[in-house]
């Protein structure tokens, strides 16, 4: 079994917050699957702290886009909101600072890829989102929350639309349409990972997977146009 001190010592040295309660910080990283086998408490997992985290990350989000755009309308404010803190979004992000690596999985969940998964991943960054704001404020999420989240925008911007985006791309040198094929799903009803593939006319172009047809076809349109946009640069 993992040293799980350790892996809480590493996990606060990476993202650079120490906790005064490193209680909060391991039920942020903890599945069900691995509560489960180990008879912990099922409320000691990560999910209560991810409903929490995502409320800290919206209001962060929202008042860093309002701050930063003051020409912006409604509206536009609600899609680049969505956009940042969507799944594949914040799965990037956790991959930034190899999240993926700390959480505790059962091992059910360890052998079937758990830990690469972009549902749990993302799960685990608003589960540490709010671990952290409830251990020292929303002063400390915030700082988190920017240094990890809000920056390197611009890179990050391509899950706006990228559905949309690589609709523009395609236009200026192709007629062929592009269209998304649901290649699998896997999972309970209540957490689903559906597979993508992306086309454009017969050529396969990108895949995606994630706990939404949506998420799926967006991750697989991000694949494609950073495909796209690597080889028309060359």
């Amino acid at each position: 079994m993992r040293d799980i001190n350790e892996i809480l010592q590493k996990l606060q040295k990476n993202i650079g917050y120490d906790f005064k309660d490193k209680n909060l910080l391991r039920q942020a990283i903890t599945h069900s699957s691995f509560a489960n086998e180990q008879k912990i408490n099922r409320f000691k997992n990560y999910e209560r702290l991810e409903f929490l985290g995502d409320a800290v990350l919206e209001l962060v989000s929202s008042e860093f886009l309002y701050m930063q755009n003051e020409d912006m309308a409604e509206g536009e404010l609600t899609r680049l909101r969505a956009s940042m803190v969507c799944e594949p979004s914040l799965a990037y992000c956790a991959r930034d600072i190899e999240l993926g690596s700390y959480i505790l999985l059962g091992k059910g969940e360890e052998t079937t890829g758990g830990r690469k998964r972009d549902s749990i991943t993302s799960d685990v960054m608003e589960a540490l989102i709010g671990a952290i704001y409830l251990d020292g404020g929303i002063e400390e999420a915030k700082k988190f929350i920017k240094k990890f989240i809000l920056s390197d925008l611009d890179d990050k911007m391509l899950f706006i639309d990228s559905k949309t985006l690589l609709q523009e791309e395609v236009q200026k040198y192709s007629k062929e349409q592009i269209h998304y094929e649901l290649v699998g799903e896997s999972g309970p009803d209540h957490n689903k990972e559906f597979s993508v593939k992306a086309y454009l006319g017969e050529e396969f172009i990108g895949a995606g997977t994630g706990r939404t047809k949506k998420a799926a076809q967006q991750k697989a349109a991000y694949e494609a146009l950073v495909k796209i946009r690597g080889i028309r640069e060359k």
